[in-house]
């Protein structure tokens, strides 16, 4: 085993907070503690990614540094993604979202994600509060979220769901378990052989329990461009303009005037850095085209 392994740090912003003296809240406190309070306006914890090429080896470790919140889901998010997909895993960037923004109820606490299986098999682990009632927490509507959380994740209970639906489409799986002592771990697998870049969805799907899945939303009436940028969100994440322009071949101005139409029938929304990522409504049309 390499004693020293290297260590990718993603610089990010300076904390302009002020860290919590003692007496204040630690980071892997209760979160239904009501005695004591939590910033959720800055990330102070350091995340970490290890990247296995086998078990025989120790992994590479990358690190995300302290940031605002906001920016702090989206390094981590996209850093996962980004190291997932050179391994050759083909989850899409907006399922990884989905169970990176999961964190926030953890308060970040000790965030460990192990990337394995050539990319395919994703863990995400943390020493918050835990999940109780699994099972639950992976159908539409129930949630822990309160209102600060907010500002930085829907917190309407359709998260976990969301990745669930989309592996069963897919043949994949999601697993919740314990961590050891404290917190969660959320395990996310496809398999290669089935996984692909879109995963197109069949008219009538099945899901891998073998039940009939949910129709998709009624979509509204999409331009050839739009239903050409769709896919581009779904297997890459948060993209820009340029991003689009680069990827499509389209004119930075038709370019734009289709990503502002997209958001107003609610397909895609604004993130960090002023790039868009898919909303619930348009990961769901995208899967259907």
């Amino acid at each position: 085993m390499l004693e020293n392994p290297q260590t990718e740090r993603v610089a990010t912003t300076e904390n302009p907070f002020t860290p919590p003296t003692e007496g204040q809240a630690s980071v892997g406190m209760q979160e239904n503690d009501p005695s004591q309070a939590y910033d959720f306006t800055y990330v102070p914890t350091i995340a970490r990614i290890a990247l296995y090429d086998d078990l025989r080896s120790a992994p590479r470790i990358t690190e995300i540094q302290p940031a605002t919140t906001a920016e702090y889901i989206e390094n981590l998010a996209s850093k996962i993604y980004e190291q997932a997909k050179l391994a050759g895993g083909t989850i899409p960037y907006t399922v990884i979202r989905e169970v990176t923004e999961n964190f926030i109820h953890a308060r970040f606490a000790e965030i460990i994600v192990s990337i394995l299986d050539q990319g395919n098999t994703i863990r995400f682990a943390d020493q918050g509060p835990g999940i109780n009632q699994k099972e639950k927490a992976q159908l539409p509507g129930f949630t822990s979220a309160i209102e600060p959380m907010k500002r930085y994740i829907r917190g309407v209970g359709s998260g976990l769901p969301i990745v669930r639906e989309y592996l069963d489409y897919s043949h994949g799986t999601i697993s919740i378990e314990d961590n050891l002592g404290t917190g969660a771990v959320v395990t996310i697998s496809l398999s290669s052989e089935d996984a692909g870049p879109t995963n197109a969805i069949a008219a009538t799907p099945q899901t891998s329990r073998g039940q009939a899945a949910r129709p998709v939303p009624l979509a509204p009436p999409l331009s050839q461009r739009e239903r050409e940028f769709l896919p581009f969100f779904l297997g890459e994440g948060a993209l820009g303009v340029t991003d689009l322009v680069n990827l499509t071949g389209a004119a930075p101005s038709s370019t734009y005037t289709t990503l502002k139409k997209m958001e107003e029938a609610g397909l895609i929304e604004k993130t960090v850095g002023q790039k868009r990522i898919l909303t619930d409504f348009g990961f769901q049309v995208a899967n259907s085209l």
